[in-house]
């Protein structure tokens, strides 16, 4: 007689890995945030992926400051394990952007592991980009959806991810390259990464010794990375590590202009510093800010804060600089 299957593997009580290959997912989560939409944007959802029913959320202001407005792309983050387009933390960080930089936003949700383990997660944040592209073209012959019909450059567009979704848009950085040619009429103009989640299997000091975080640990991203990346691989997997052994090479790879945000006191400051610096020394667009005391997550955690403020600033700068 058989024992009973036991825990593997627990991401935060949310998502369970047993002994016998079975998974639990649970949705009854004690968010530590409400939602708070003061009014001043819009939202509704859609589907964008029919084969594996993904749907994303659309966010606009309510009353546009102008009669185009730019597109930004939000991939929320989790690890490529947890979350979702509908959590307070990612409807918040939405409507924030949509209101401070009066843009429409578009926030796609992806495959999660282990259930579906990378390039899950990457294959569908393509489809996501792509939807865009058909919705453009769409318009062009008198379909596509009303709330992209008026008001929208699609000359103008941002991705923006979180964590794991800014592992997401690196990578759409290098696929799309620069000016985006395979999306027209979409042009991407920059992309944002919001302490991106790489990984690798040699550890940084800021990994190896803290500093200690409230929410995250190296515990918590190398499950994550055994959870999420094909089975058999290590986090020199390339779509862990963009400086892995069997990664691509980067230095002849034209991208668009990249901005990376920091928290001063994240467990994967150094990784994502070097990120910044291996890409300006072989000549590309990079702007590195670190936000000093500050621990990961700290903008998807209160998006409506004074830091969160810095944040939107720092986007808003670099939208400017990279529209024309």
């Amino acid at each position: 007689m058989g024992s009973l299957a036991h825990v593997l593997e627990d991401c935060l009580g949310i998502v369970q890995l047993f002994s016998d290959g079975s998974i639990s997912r649970t949705e009854n989560i004690n968010f530590p945030m409400k939602v708070h939409d003061d009014g001043s944007s819009v939202w509704k959802d859609t589907l964008y992926d029919t084969k594996h029913n993904l749907h994303l959320r659309l966010y606009k202001p309510r009353h546009p400051s102008s009669t185009k407005l730019p597109i930004i792309y939000f991939f929320h983050g989790g690890g490529f394990c947890i979350a979702s387009r509908t959590w307070p933390n990612c409807h918040n960080s939405c409507l924030s952007l949509a209101s401070g930089l009066q843009a429409v936003v578009v926030a796609p949700d992806y495959r999660l592991a282990p259930e579906h383990r990378l390039p899950a997660a990457y294959n569908d944040s393509v489809t996501a980009v792509k939807w865009l592209q058909n919705q453009a073209l769409l318009l062009n012959s008198g379909g596509g959806d009303e709330w992209l019909k008026d008001g929208v450059d699609f000359e103008k567009v941002f991705i923006v991810g979180d964590s794991s979704g800014g592992n997401l848009a690196h990578h759409q950085a290098v696929e799309l390259g620069r000016g985006s040619p395979d999306l027209a009429p979409v042009r991407v103009r920059g992309y944002v990464l919001m302490a991106p989640f790489f990984g690798g299997t040699v550890r940084t000091k800021s990994e190896a010794e803290g500093p200690p975080e409230q929410f995250l640990n190296i515990e918590v991203l190398e499950r994550f990375w055994r959870l999420s990346i094909p089975i058999g691989s290590t986090a020199d997997h390339p779509l862990a590590n963009p400086f892995g052994p069997s990664s691509p090479k980067l230095d002849g790879v034209k991208l668009d202009p990249i901005l990376v945000l920091v928290g001063g006191n994240e467990v994967m400051k150094e990784r994502i510093e070097d990120y910044a610096k291996r890409l300006k020394d072989m000549g590309k667009e990079v702007d590195y800010v670190e936000f000093k005391g500050e621990e990961h997550g700290f903008f998807i955690l209160n998006p409506f804060s004074e830091v969160a403020n810095r944040v939107l600033h720092e986007i808003k700068q670099f939208m400017s600089k990279n529209s024309t």
